[in-house]
């Protein structure tokens, strides 16, 4: 959806140098072995939030990154994601006010004009450069947890075609980023949640038993919990046993759904941090942080204005800039939800990462999942040409490891949205400024 923070509030570490993030097996720990759920020093509790105020980066204004954190900081988030950013610009004043008060950013590689079409695909140099750029200013950030290459790329069963060029380019990323000797900054995608396409997508993205290809986590755009509802009506279970013993760390990379004028209770947080989900899922990121056309959001800046207005403050009909004011009863709703929330996780000492279970790569199936098995993956300015050539084999059941050492390394929409979302101990959060 839009560009998206995922600050994470770990207690007594608000005062800079958050401990960086790496994945190890199905879960995400810190550079101190302690799992990473996004809140407290040592249990996490996943919460994080939408962040994009402007469509095309909403870390360059040092002073509103600061009046929202404000705010971010009383609600409970740890974690926000960004869906966009300029790569020439200026961040240093917003990462380093999120690092300050621990909160943790995650960011999408991509632009309005780089991500991957989910027809006609391909991958080509001018979108891998633009990656590049990305990842090249923000890899310097301690806070910095992943990095996306897709968000909803296939969004209906005729585009799964498109999958392998997801994983392409998760894979020459990973590979740009051991080259240049950068820190093993998660790479990862978060997808749309289709029935017909479940469990399919997250299984391909992590198959085949190369490490060099697969992603490093999963997001869900999840939207099945809706107000009231319970965990065995909720379409949750489901999710819950396509997600029990995945490969690399999954969370809910978008939920808070609406059906009508009934505010958000947001139940689904104690089911995603307790048992059985917790000892599966990393969290969930919120969606969104600023109110809008879709009434998603949480906060505003003020009452909508004429769509004709377009100035550096206004967009689409809403300012996004100036002091954020609580919606109510959502806001307090999840405040007093997350509070609440106090999951104990897996120290790294103590987890085992041989119970995951890496799956068979999906055969494809008529009217619905079109790649057959584990093909060879595109290369480098590789254009869909209708079909994909069997891949090379690779012991499909090859468990992951450790995080190397750094001395071994050698479609977005134009919205303006914050979201908020938790990740197992940790809080993420969206944001369109």
């Amino acid at each position: 959806m839009k560009v998206q923070f995922l600050p994470l509030f770990l207690a007594g570490l608000a005062s800079g140098a958050l401990p960086t993030i790496e994945t190890y097996g199905n879960k995400f720990y810190d550079s101190n072995g302690n799992q990473f759920f996004m809140k407290g020093k040592f249990h996490f509790v996943p919460s994080g939030m939408s962040y994009q105020l402007r469509p095309k980066d909403p870390l360059i204004d040092t002073e509103q990154c600061k009046r929202d954190i404000e705010l971010m900081s009383e609600l409970g988030v740890n974690c926000i994601r960004v869906y966009h950013v300029d790569p020439k610009a200026d961040h240093d004043g917003c990462m380093n006010a999120f690092d300050e008060a621990g909160i943790y950013v995650t960011v999408d590689l991509d632009t309005f004009n780089t991500f991957i079409l989910p027809y006609d695909s391909y991958w080509n140099t001018t979108q891998f450069e633009s990656y590049s750029a990305v990842m090249d200013t923000f890899i310097q950030y301690d806070n910095l947890l992943g990095f996306y290459v897709g968000n909803e790329i296939i969004a209906k069963m005729d585009q799964s075609h498109s999958a392998p060029f997801i994983k392409a380019a998760a894979r020459d990323m990973k590979a740009y980023r051991d080259s240049k000797g950068y820190r093993k900054v998660p790479i990862g995608y978060t997808a749309t949640d289709i029935a017909e396409l479940r469990p399919m997508l997250q299984d391909y993205l992590t198959c085949g038993g190369n490490q060099s290809e697969i992603i490093d986590f999963f997001g869900l755009n999840a939207y099945e919990w809706c107000t009231p509802n319970t965990y065995e009506a909720s379409g949750y279970p489901k999710l819950q046993e396509m997600a029990e013993q995945f490969p690399v760390p999954i969370f809910f990379s978008e939920t808070g759904c609406i059906t009508g004028p009934e505010p958000r209770a947001w139940e689904d947080m104690d089911a995603i941090f307790s048992e059985p989900m917790i000892d599966d899922w990393s969290g969930a990121i919120v969606y969104e942080w600023i109110y809008e056309q879709n009434e998603y959001g949480i906060v505003s800046y003020g009452p909508p204005v004429d769509q004709a207005i377009v100035t550096g403050d206004v967009f689409d009909g809403f300012t996004r800039k100036g002091t954020p004011t609580p919606r109510q009863p959502d806001f307090d709703n999840l405040k007093t939800r997350w509070a609440a929330i106090t999951p104990k996780g897996t120290p790294m000492s103590e987890y085992d990462p041989s119970r995951v279970s890496t799956r068979e790569c999906p055969k494809s199936t008529s009217g619905g999942w079109e790649v057959d098995g584990n093909v060879a993956l595109p290369s480098l300015d590789e254009t869909f040409s209708g079909s994909f050539s069997p891949s090379p084999t690779v012991d499909p059941n090859a468990q992951p490891t450790a995080v190397d050492n750094e001395e071994d390394a050698a479609p977005a929409k134009e919205l303006v949205a914050i979201h908020a979302a938790v990740v197992a101990g940790a809080l993420m959060v969206a944001l369109w400024l």
